[in-house]
């Protein structure tokens, strides 16, 4: 500004003393060449428009020019087009990719993401919740324990819900809302349905008699369902090799069980038992009734057996790991041996040593029922097994040292 300021001081003086010279000037005009005048005014008016531009510029800061209209109409047409052609063909879906790619990405996920899936639109909603989804997973975790007694336990479930539905008046019967799982399943805290799905999951529910509902009911522990459990109160001396049934509560955030025994025993309850302790029930049979067997006449020494035994008869059943040995009579040459052709059969318990009432004990082939007494308990029902992974699952219990009576 300062520079603005000078020049236009300068410009005014020099005009005055032009003025003021004029004649004198006019005198000695004819001593310059005629190009030189028009010369001399091109480089003034030039250098004093570049001077002011240059001020100008330097201390104004520059504005945004606004295009032409031209230019607005072509931007604005442009704009269309991209509109109508993102309207003609929409972005690609997650529902657009093929059928088995589908499947191995709703394969891949986690329970907990399944849910979340399922608040995103009715299309997902479907999927996520379908049997065919949630079979994998029940079988995938809880196929181990789950037994055809915790399937008729489930229905009965089922029914009593029901029940108790239609006799308070509630609206959807037969219906589990999301919402009501997100508050109770500990890990799916953090489970937001999106409001534009909120109101569909409200609406369509999840059925109660469905996989998933079934698979929430264990998860969050409010289904107590009849399983089995080894070496029952924490490995205790007298329970060592065997397998008692219970009911089971499952624990999500420890990752274990509570069980309940029956009443009869001296210890009801247990906590904190892990995954490895439990199985299904491999015979239909109530742990009171005797298990009517069917491999008597297979039986041969060497195999492994289980074996149902109790201590009187209010108490129930339990099964006990075993094996066959050779009668007395026989010295154990495989050549000779004929100890499966009499109708005895001699079962060994070898966790007790070879001088305990328990070690040995007598069945018979032909008219097998439960045998004993007060003082050593009584034997029950026998199971011959054949599949590797449950003899490999009793020697991993067997104990570090001879069971003392």
């Amino acid at each position: 500004m300062l520079f603005l300021l000078i020049s236009c001081f300068s410009f005014i003086l020099l005009s005055k003393s032009l003025s003021s010279k004029h004649q004198r000037h006019h005198r000695e005009r004819r001593l310059f060449p005629p190009w030189y005048e028009a010369f001399t005014t091109t480089f003034m008016t030039s250098w004093f428009q570049k001077g002011t531009l240059q001020i100008f510029t330097s201390t104004m800061p520059l504005k945004k020019l606004k295009p032409k209209a031209k230019n607005l109409v072509w931007s604005s047409s442009t704009e269309n087009q991209k509109e109508d052609h993102n309207k003609t063909t929409p972005s690609p879906s997650l529902l657009d990719l093929p059928e088995l790619v589908l499947d191995c990405i709703f394969d891949r996920l986690q329970p907990a993401e399944l849910c979340a899936m399922s608040g995103v639109c009715s299309s997902l909603r479907e999927r996520c919740v379908s049997d065919y989804v949630w079979a994998k997973r029940m079988k995938g975790k809880w196929g181990k324990v789950i037994g055809d007694a915790a399937y008729r336990e489930w229905q009965w479930y089922i029914a009593l819900q029901n029940r108790s539905n239609l006799l308070n008046n509630q609206r959807n019967q037969s219906n589990l809302s999301f919402e009501s799982v997100a508050k109770i399943w500990p890990f799916l805290s953090w489970f937001n349905i999106k409001p534009r799905a909120e109101k569909e999951l409200k609406n369509g529910g999840l059925a109660v008699d469905s996989i998933m509902a079934w698979y929430l009911a264990l998860e969050t522990g409010r289904f107590s369902f009849p399983a089995q459990v080894y070496n029952r109160e924490n490995g205790h001396a007298g329970f060592l090799l065997s397998c008692y049934d219970a009911k089971l509560s499952y624990d999500s955030k420890t990752d274990t069980f509570q069980a309940r025994y029956s009443p009869h025993v001296r210890q009801t309850t247990e906590q904190n038992i892990s995954w490895d302790r439990l199985r299904a029930p491999p015979v239909d049979t109530c742990s009171y009734d005797l298990h009517i067997s069917n491999s008597l006449f297979d039986l041969k020494p060497g195999d492994h057996i289980e074996i149902q035994w109790r201590r009187n008869r209010e108490f129930p059943y339990g099964w006990w790991y075993g094996v066959v040995g050779h009668m007395e009579s026989c010295n154990g040459n495989e050549n000779h041996c004929r100890c499966q052709d009499t109708d005895t059969v001699m079962l060994e318990f070898k966790q007790y040593p070879s001088s305990s009432r328990w070690r040995k004990t007598t069945i018979n082939r032909e008219n097998h029922r439960e045998v004993g007494n007060e003082g050593d308990g009584f034997y029950g029902g026998i199971r011959k097994l054949y599949n590797q992974q449950e003899i490999s699952m009793w020697q991993s219990l067997w104990p570090n040292q001879v069971i003392e009576e």
